[in-house]
């Protein structure tokens, strides 16, 4: 079987101001990186459909959020994330990519995926767009695996060096997944303390502090993320894949290096084997210095494709 990398040209459509850390200028570094490796299966993002959205989101929010779309420059929902003319479509298919991958893992038609699209996805809540996010694009794979796939024990495992607080906001109250966030705190949005654990105690912070590096990562999860993984047996894994934890990064202080993505994509991957048949859906995040950026896709990506072979 084989890697599947699931974008599209419409993510290079969502355009955000001049100076902002999520540029297109992500997507066509990774995409260049990406490039290198031919035997990739590359397909194309679909359209979401409403109801996948819905899976998370009010439908009064979707409405809000497709009203929202400009004619023309740039419309604020907050501080720090914006829609221009061509972002609802590119959000949409962000979504859909993550649906698809999961239909395509589940189907057993490839053996893991990458979603290389924008907007990212984990800090949008249930109706408040946040962090450069509109649409909770991982949790929508996670619903969308148990309740059209009937999956009951979901992993995510989301490595942003910022919260996943959407993802978690999305899945508090979900008994069938297990979800893990390591995070530089303190850090924006401020959320991800040990003591959220969720309504079923299915929610996992690990907050890393500023200026620690990889080989603190790796004791935590080698300690405690990683058995609870073992012990739950998901039958899924899914990524929440943001490369800002790089000491090159310009919004934090984490001191990972690129060998460090590629370590824990590895040890994921080992445990998707173990587990469920090496089923792993992997979705873009942040990342925002760009040549480590593309290096760290590269690298997360050569370990999906060998873990593949």
């Amino acid at each position: 079987m084989t890697t599947a990398l699931y974008t599209h040209s419409d993510c290079l459509d969502h355009v955000t101001p001049a100076g902002h850390p999520e540029q297109v200028a992500r997507l066509e570094h990774i995409n260049a990186a990406l490039a290198g490796f031919p035997q990739l299966e590359r397909r194309e993002a679909p359209e979401c459909q409403d109801e996948d959205i819905l899976l998370c989101h009010p439908q009064d929010y979707l409405e809000m959020v497709t009203a929202a779309a400009p004619k023309e420059g740039w419309r604020s929902l907050d501080a720090d994330t914006h829609m221009s003319p061509g972002s609802l479509l590119a959000a949409r298919r962000a979504v859909g990519a993550n649906v698809a991958a999961v239909d395509a893992v589940m189907a057993g038609d490839v053996k893991n995926a990458f979603v290389g699209c924008r907007p990212p996805g984990h800090h949008a809540e249930q109706s408040t767009p946040m962090g450069f996010c509109l649409f909770g694009n991982v949790a929508i794979a996670a619903k969308h695996a148990m309740e059209r796939h009937g999956l009951e024990r979901v992993t995510i495992v989301d490595f942003d060096v910022h919260h996943g607080n959407g993802t978690q906001a999305l899945l508090w109250n979900e008994p069938r997944v297990q979800f893990f966030s390591s995070h530089q705190s303190p850090l924006w949005p401020g959320s991800g303390h040990e003591n959220e654990t969720g309504g079923h105690n299915n929610i996992w912070n690990f907050p890393l502090d500023p200026h620690s590096g990889g080989q603190d990562m790796r004791r935590v999860y080698e300690n405690e993320i990683f058995p609870a993984i073992d012990r739950y047996a998901p039958e899924l894994i899914l990524i929440s894949a943001g490369f800002d934890a790089h000491m090159a990064d310009p919004l934090a202080n984490l001191n990972w290096q690129t060998e460090d993505f590629a370590w824990l994509t590895e040890k994921l991957c080992d445990l998707a084997s173990k587990h469920c048949e090496g089923r792993v859906v992997s979705t873009l995040e942040g990342g925002y210095d760009l040549t480590a950026l593309a290096a760290s896709v590269a690298a997360h990506v050569k370990v999906l494709m060998e873990k593949s072979a």
